[in-house]
């Protein structure tokens, strides 16, 4: 969770610049996100000013996470966020691979792709 140096208490409401400093995420990601993940709501005032409740907050770390570190694409992360707020769907989607045909030779190929790159990169 995020920490915050503004004695407010844990559990109170935060501006979007508020969130934006704390997270390292600037303010026009954080709006961009809010119409890419539906689960993403925070409350609006007056003026249309933006209010992360702690759930918000913690919405906003887990995609950060998927998208900037674990390298998902918005689409990616959205599916991922799905699977966790409905796991049947998840394990539809799991059944559905694993009926899908993985060639044998098919981690051995991958590892070279990796090797490859890894290569390209040093250069």
């Amino acid at each position: 969770m995020a920490m915050f140096d503004d004695g407010k208490d844990a559990g109170a409401l935060r501006t979007i610049g508020e969130v934006s400093e704390a997270l390292g995420i600037k303010p026009h990601i954080l709006r961009y996100w809010e119409d890419q993940f539906p689960s993403l709501k925070p409350l609006k005032r007056a003026g249309g000013r933006r209010l992360y409740r702690p759930e918000d907050v913690a919405a906003i770390e887990r995609i950060d996470s998927l998208v900037n570190r674990e390298g998902y694409t918005l689409k990616g992360a959205k599916a991922a966020l799905k699977a966790v707020q409905d796991p049947r769907g998840e394990a539809d989607h799991q059944a559905a691979n694993a009926n899908a045909e993985i060639p044998q030779d098919l981690l051995p190929r991958l590892r070279a792709m990796r090797a490859e790159l890894a290569a390209l990169l040093a250069a």
